[in-house]
């Protein structure tokens, strides 16, 4: 993508604790927690999810349906035409649907890259096993999961943790068993647990990213990467 010559990507690119503000709603939030737009080599303003286009950024934090109202009422080219310095833009009439696509690959992409690096459990049974045996950071169902099997993975997980009775669960995706089998590569993907802090954690920020841009709050199960620390949200909550 092309932007205009001001803002270094150098400078989108420090630790995950910057912050930027919001061009709509004017909040600062931290980076990780805000969608960058950047300027196509065309003029379109378009979702760069990973940071990586270079020259200056448009930040947003709002939901999907904030977005909507402020493209409607030209409040959204507004705030672009202060944010880019008045460079000639275009913004896609379907900039929305566009940006949740861009989320939801961001989600699916992360899930692929920790399959390959080993720490994906699949396959109800095992990570039944693994969950008693205390050795998943992290759960989650397809949306489109079913209720009983769901509610069987979650009893099992809060076994390992020794946090029976306190409500604990794992994340209902923003991804339907559709949409996961096609991001892993495997057939009828609908339940699946991470076995490592550091992937459940990496795993946290896209799915914050886009349960905010939905208009869910992230649970402590959506968000934490600790069984124990979920548990306690849940008891005191």
């Amino acid at each position: 993508m092309r932007n205009p010559r001001n803002e270094r990507v150098a400078s989108d690119s420090t630790g995950s604790s910057a912050e930027r503000t919001c061009i709509l709603s004017g909040e600062t939030l931290a980076r990780d927690d805000l969608v960058r737009l950047a300027i196509s080599p065309e003029g379109m303003v378009l979702p760069d999810v990973n940071a990586r286009a270079p020259g200056r950024g448009a930040w947003l934090g709002v939901s999907r349906e904030a977005l909507e109202i402020a493209l409607t009422k030209g409040k959204l080219k507004g705030a672009l035409a202060r944010a880019f310095k008045g460079a000639p833009i275009t913004i896609p009439e379907d900039l929305p649907q566009r940006l949740e696509d861009a989320l939801q690959r961001a989600l699916a992409d992360r899930l692929g890259l920790e399959l390959k690096a080993g720490n994906l459990l699949l396959g109800s049974d095992r990570i039944a096993e693994q969950a008693r045996s205390g050795r998943v950071a992290w759960l989650g169902h397809a949306a489109d999961a079913s209720g009983d099997g769901s509610r069987k993975l979650d009893q099992a997980w809060r076994v390992g943790e020794e946090a029976e009775g306190s409500g604990m669960t794992g994340c209902v995706l923003p991804l339907d068993r559709a949409a996961l089998s096609v991001a892993l590569g495997r057939d009828n993907v609908v339940h699946l647990a991470l076995s490592d802090r550091g992937a459940a954690r990496r795993v946290a920020q896209p799915l914050r990213r886009l349960l905010r841009y939905q208009g869910r709050a992230a649970t402590a199960a959506d968000d934490d990467t600790s069984g124990a620390a979920s548990a306690a949200a849940a008891t005191t909550n």
